[in-house]
């Protein structure tokens, strides 16, 4: 493993050296060899509001799919092996695929009755990794901030975070939910008001629901900044010291569960029409990987109305004055009316991250940190990556020190 991790965090990424053949070919495998155990165990690893709907009706054109991503791995893993002198990236993206064909390829089918309602997002993690990728990589190489790699300083830790969030979707879901279900259950306050909501343009549902749940979401943040046992979470993510569209998915869970239940779920119980909780779910995830990636565009006036990525990366700037700043989520408006508002004028952040790095590196580490801060945290203060390498912003590749 550790010389898996040692080849896709190589160096010698040229076009001709079969680094990027290699890579793709692991991605492409380790699709198909989870799309093929999901067509096994549907019941146990695959969204049931997607297995029931999209994949039933769409099976015509599905497994032709998956047979093409399967060969394309076959081939992609033969060309590393030919071009390459290190063949770990091509034994195993064959070793992936071959795996996937002899547990039944592109004709798998299920050994279990389809019935459950609760199960695991494996499905969702590799959909949301393909279309985010497919998005915002092209943004980020075209307009970047920074001059950094895809596979960059600590991807490994936000591709596991990002899989586990996708992963255990409902189980987080039903957690947050629990409390606005059991107020609905047992009372009936309110209705006309709430029918009274739900009849609103959707439109006009969406903005409230934005407005709501970051003023909301703007003192929850606040409240993990100001409170040593809250901030003990919430500095997991601020740990992160390379910015790009994964980065905001190191999260800990727990935060996660509160973030949701204090803030989008009320807008539930409140009685906002489903259409419309949706439509914004969408619009604050895409928000939350857009503000967080590595794309230096300036959107001019449109910073002072709605969060940006350069609004955002001040919120985890190294910069003593951008500390406990910027909160706001969509409207930077809440951050000048409460007075935690900092824009410098065409500037970034030199780096980003904790002064002295005091959250460990690797998942299990930074989930049982807020449990045992004082005997996890790094006792010898390390400096930020910025300071590692002389000014991040503006030497290349910079990003992605050897481990």
């Amino acid at each position: 493993m550790k010389s898996l991790f040692n080849e896709l965090d190589s160096t010698d990424r040229k076009f001709g050296s079969g680094w990027i053949s290699g890579t793709l070919g692991i991605l492409l495998s380790s699709m198909g060899l989870a799309a093929v155990i999901g067509f096994l165990y549907p019941d146990l690893l695959t969204l049931q509001e997607l297995r029931y709907g999209f994949y039933r009706e769409n099976l015509f054109w599905i497994r032709p799919l998956l047979f093409c991503v399967l060969t394309v791995a076959y081939l992609l893993g033969i060309t590393n092996l030919a071009l390459r002198k290190n063949k770990t990236l091509g034994f195993t993206t064959i070793g992936l695929a071959l795996t996937a064909s002899l547990l039944g390829g592109a004709s798998a089918e299920s050994a279990q009755d389809i019935k459950g309602d609760v199960s695991l997002g494996l499905d969702f993690f590799f959909l949301n990794l393909i279309m985010l990728g497919a998005l915002f990589i092209p943004l980020e190489r075209i307009f970047k901030k920074v001059d950094q790699r895809v596979l960059r300083y600590e991807w490994r830790e936000d591709l596991l975070y990002f899989f586990i969030s996708k992963l255990f979707i409902q189980f987080l879901t039903l957690l947050s939910l629990a409390p606005a279900l059991a107020l609905l259950a047992n009372t009936q306050w309110a209705s006309g008001l709430r029918e009274a909501i739900a009849s609103q343009n959707i439109g006009l549902q969406i903005l409230e629901i934005m407005f709501f749940t970051d003023l909301a979401q703007y003192w929850f943040h606040r409240c993990f900044h100001r409170f040593p046992l809250l901030w003990n979470f919430h500095a997991v993510h601020h740990s992160a010291q390379a910015m790009d569209w994964m980065a905001g998915s190191r999260m800990h869970i727990f935060e996660v569960i509160l973030l949701r239940s204090f803030t989008t779920l009320p807008m539930y119980l409140i009685g906002y029409a489903e259409p419309a909780l949706y439509g914004y779910i969408l619009l604050v995830y895409l928000s939350s990987v857009f503000i967080h990636s590595n794309i230096g565009i300036r959107f001019h006036w449109l910073e002072y109305v709605i969060a940006t990525p350069r609004f955002h990366h001040w919120h985890h700037g190294i910069e003593e004055e951008a500390i406990n700043k910027n909160y706001a989520v969509h409207f930077p408006a809440l951050d000048m009316i409460f007075g935690t508002y900092y824009f410098p004028k065409d500037e970034w952040p030199k780096g980003y991250g904790i002064e002295g790095n005091p959250v460990p590196r690797h998942y299990w580490n930074q989930f049982l940190y807020p449990f045992f801060k004082n005997r996890m945290e790094n006792k010898t203060p390390t400096p930020n990556l910025a300071e590692r390498l002389n000014d991040s912003s503006t030497s290349k590749d910079t990003t992605t020190p050897k481990d």
